[in-house]
């Protein structure tokens, strides 16, 4: 048990680290190329601090863990916007851009709605993962050019992404050790969360909707909590809806391109899928009745959400 836990430690350490070298150098790189903190948000930033649910993703596909592969996805988006959405709201009301609302968010809704398309077969091809990254990208690009057209703040005042400014090859530099902290890092999180949860019984499904799914956001954690100090609104909400587009179509897309998954109905219609549903509705919810700033209240509730979400998985889910 200690060096399962020894294990999970090291390879979330691994994970975060890697995913903070990882964004610091796109940032850094994105930075001279003169992109705003909206895009960066919604492209770098939370391309980097969801690298770990990707690389944990593949590990677990290639071991045949369908269920945490999923698990992870969906433990993570229900993370990134009711526990990391509520704790930023807590700290500093939440400004989201009336341009915002109306493209990405329901860009984000749509995205899940999808899911629910994809998965009704209960398993993942690899053609299934081919479409998946086939619309991340489409949507991705066209995100970045509506995106562009309409930001207006300067790359200058991303001060908490890159601080102080990089060459180009430092930038490189930490791409690439960012990349192999995570390719280690999700080897070692994934054994050593399999081997605690089978040793309390845990299903694969609780497994990556737990353990592995509060671990990997550890990056979209810190990063939106410091920016919520900052000010940086456009770095945290582009961040968390960002990471849940990435999450959703990248992460499961590139996880089945890995090998064929097969997964619980649970996720495929089941009530995990609803709970990411009503979940993601709650915080669009919380985006509108706040007049477009998801403010304390709401960020409470969100955070109670989660609390329930934890207990459900850990109290109605089968041990494995």
């Amino acid at each position: 048990m200690i060096w399962t836990l020894l294990l999970l430690l090291g390879g979330l350490v691994l994970l975060w680290k890697g995913a903070d070298l990882l964004s610091d150098g796109a940032a850094g790189l994105a930075q001279r190329m003169g992109v705003s903190q909206l895009v960066i948000g919604l492209t770098i930033v939370a391309t980097g601090t969801s690298t770990p649910e990707a690389a944990a993703g593949i590990v677990a596909a290639l071991d045949g863990r369908g269920d945490i592969v999923v698990g992870n996805v969906f433990g993570a988006n229900i993370a990134d916007l009711a526990m990391i959405g509520g704790l930023v709201a807590l700290i500093r009301p939440l400004r989201v851009r009336s341009a915002t609302l109306m493209r990405e968010i329901p860009a984000m809704l749509v995205v899940i709605v999808f899911l629910w398309l994809v998965l009704q077969n209960l398993g993942l091809s690899r053609i299934d993962g081919a479409v998946l990254i086939g619309v991340f990208a489409i949507l991705l690009t066209l995100t970045i050019r509506s995106a562009r057209m309409s930001a207006r703040e300067p790359i200058k005042d991303l001060a908490t992404v890159v601080e102080p400014a990089r060459t180009t090859a430092q930038n490189v530099m930490f791409l690439v050790l960012g990349f192999i902290a995570l390719a280690i890092g999700a080897q070692l999180a994934v054994h050593g969360a399999e081997g605690i949860g089978r040793r309390i019984g845990l299903s694969d499904a609780v497994i990556g909707s737990t353990i592995l799914a509060i671990g990997t956001t550890l990056p979209e954690l810190m990063t939106c909590l410091v920016a919520a100090v900052k000010g940086h609104h456009d770095i945290s909400i582009g961040n968390l809806v960002g990471s849940v587009i990435f999450n959703s179509l990248f992460v499961m897309g590139i996880a089945a391109l890995a090998r064929p998954l097969t997964i619980s109905p649970r996720f495929a219609g089941g009530p995990d899928y609803w709970i990411l549903v009503g979940v993601a509705v709650g915080f669009t919810a919380a985006v509108i009745v706040g007049k477009r700033t998801i403010r304390r209240l709401s960020g409470s509730i969100l955070l109670l959400a989660y609390a329930g979400y934890l207990a459900y998985l850990l109290t109605f889910t089968p041990a494995g």
